[in-house]
């Protein structure tokens, strides 16, 4: 057994994914201990036979007997093998399911230690094979039934030649003790190259477009392939290993096999055994050197080992706890809520810290811009006031309730986000807008779809919001109309965009901000802001520098300050009337006070 403890939750979870494979688990053991039985007493029953037909006895008995044991042979098989499909398909379904739960869990922390590709590979391919542990595991087992039974017999038949079988048999099981822990690391070895080139290949299919304009597609390719000697050398080694094994496997089990039939001839010249002790002397010898078949099982033992351990390593990741406590009521906070206070953050990524010491707070009902450079943390601080990422130290509050202590339905019900790159869930457009927890009618989604400024292509398809999506060809700028109008949807009390206008073209983002800039349904908002026209239509701008804030005050105020303005170029950038949004709202029969836009 291994040391190291990553190896030991492994076996954990191996025998944890064996108990789910329920009673078609004892099915196959019970099938395959009477097959491997009927198979070790079979050889004593035909040297029976054969020493009643020298002395003249009816062989009728012997013949029924070696019958029976040939049909529970048989039925032993066709059991085993149906046993084997429905329990190996139970385990890994259970296994599946628990690493896509967990992986659900942890949210978007999974990704900054595995990479997609490789979390892919880890819940199919190497699930599936750590979902075998239970059937491989009696296969090993049963599988010593014939040798060690074989060893039982030969004893009893004379105990010279059962020694002598036993002496061999030691010798097998030291090569396959050492074939075990010398193969198990190669595999899993193997494994990992396999996930690496895996997360490379997702890399490069989601960004292929770039690929293709850069014109970089031999280096992509060498890329993608650059773990593939690794894998070739894991592999070449791996089957060295079992090339290796069988070669001395197939030496010992033949000088096995003669050194048993030759001390059981001597017996037999000496008058100690008889012509069936011999015949069943010889066969059990092959049975005794059948373990060096064992080769096979051990290898694939090997690869259940190594996928439970890439499957455990996934389980080691912490998931996100969330607590029982409730926001306060409308009377308790004075009728408004969404006040969202940063004490002493601290947070880092990348293993450098890029948030330090930050105190914030963004008062209810108000809509804040987060401006800075580059890498001043402002991403990052849109994802500490949703709770997709935790402080390292201090704390984020919302109307005075620590965001862990909130329960995930509180939480996740309060606060919302709206990304630069939304990711589409739902099989039409209508599901996709209505996506979340709670239930929407068909007049808030396309009253949201209109606020988004969605309203105009949806309604140009075929089937318009019943539109499947995977019919809708959609830019990346309608794709953020989605995103957006999904957020509209939903009544949270803080609304955070993280630069989900960014593709938007001038004129949808100014009428998107029309309602962004609307207080009227007493919604937080913050606001990912890169255009000096964006954050001069907010309440307040919090500018980041170097991690912490510099300053939370109007736009009009901060524009005076040249270091400001060096953040959107040397120019004011002219903030043009808003068109309002009543006339398209209007337009669909909606009303914009679902929306918050003040009539």
């Amino acid at each position: 057994m291994n040391s190291d403890p990553v190896w030991r939750d492994a076996d954990r979870l191996l025998l944890s994914t064996c108990r789910h494979g329920g009673w078609w688990i004892w099915s196959l053991a019970l099938a395959m201990l009477v097959s491997a039985g009927a198979e070790t007493l079979l050889p004593t029953v035909l040297g029976r036979a054969l020493d009643a037909l020298r002395g003249g006895v009816h062989l009728t008995g012997a013949l029924l007997a070696c019958a029976a044991l040939i049909a529970l042979m048989v039925a032993g098989k066709m059991v085993s093998d149906i046993a084997t499909g429905a329990s190996n398909a139970r385990c890994t379904a259970w296994l599946r399911m628990t690493l896509v739960r967990h992986l659900v869990a942890i949210g978007p922390a999974a990704t900054r230690r595995f990479e997609p590709g490789d979390l892919v590979t880890r819940v199919t391919r190497n699930a599936s094979e750590a979902g075998q542990v239970g059937t491989t595991a009696i296969m090993v087992g049963v599988g010593l039934v014939p040798p060690v039974g074989s060893i039982i017999a030969l004893m009893l038949i004379d105990p010279w030649v059962g020694l002598t079988a036993l002496a061999g048999l030691v010798a097998l099981a030291g090569l396959l003790r050492v074939f075990v822990r010398d193969n198990t690391e190669t595999i899993r070895s193997y494994l990992h190259s396999q996930g690496l080139i895996a997360a490379r290949l997702l890399d490069a299919l989601s960004g292929a477009r770039t690929i293709a304009a850069a014109g970089s597609i031999e280096r992509e390719r060498q890329r993608i392939l650059q773990p593939l000697p690794g894998l070739r050398e894991h592999g070449v080694r791996m089957w060295l290993n079992q090339v290796r094994m069988t070669g001395q496997a197939a030496l010992i089990g033949p000088l096995l096999q003669l050194c048993v039939v030759g001390v059981a001839g001597f017996g037999m010249v000496a008058g100690r055994l008889s012509v069936g002790d011999l015949y069943a002397a010889s066969r059990y010898a092959v049975m005794a050197a059948g373990i060096g078949s064992a080769v096979g099982f051990l290898n694939k033992l090997s690869r259940v080992r190594a996928g439970g351990r890439r499957a455990a390593e996934m389980l080691t990741e912490p998931v996100t706890q969330y607590g029982d406590a409730m926001l306060p009521d409308s009377g308790e906070r004075g009728g408004e809520g969404g006040r969202l206070e940063f004490r002493g953050v601290r947070v880092s990524a990348a293993g450098e810290t890029v948030i330090n010491g930050l105190d914030l707070v963004i008062p209810a009902g108000a809509t804040v811009a987060v401006v800075g450079h580059s890498g001043a943390g402002k991403s990052l601080l849109a994802a500490l006031a949703g709770r997709l990422v935790d402080p390292e130290q201090g704390q984020v509050l919302l109307d005075g309730v620590a965001l862990p202590n909130l329960s995930r339905a509180q939480l996740r019900g309060a606060v919302g986000f709206a990304f630069e790159r939304p990711a589409l869930v739902g099989d039409t457009i209508e599901e996709v807008i209505s996506f979340g927890a709670r239930h929407h009618t068909e007049a808030e989604v396309r009253a949201a779809a209109a606020a988004a400024r969605a309203d105009t292509f949806v309604e140009r398809l075929p089937e318009g919001y019943r539109t499947e999506l995977a019919a809708a060809p959609l830019s990346g700028g309608e794709m953020q109309r989605l995103g957006l109008a999904r957020a509209f949807v939903h009544p949270y009390q803080v609304l955070i965009l993280d630069d989900a206008t960014s593709s938007l073209d001038t004129v949808t983002e100014r009428q998107v901000s029309a309602v962004l800039s609307s207080g009227g349904r007493g919604q937080t908002r913050l606001i990912i802001a890169h255009r000096a026209a964006t954050a001069a239509r907010t309440d307040l701008v919090a500018w980041l520098d170097r991690g912490a804030l510099r300053s939370l005050r109007p736009h009009s105020e901060l524009w005076r300050d040249p270091d400001y303005r060096a953040l959107f170029g040397a120019e004011a950038v002219p903030v043009e009337p808003l068109e309002p949004v009543e006339a398209s709202c209007a337009a669909h029969g909606v009303s914009t006070g679902a929306l918050g836009v003040p009539a």
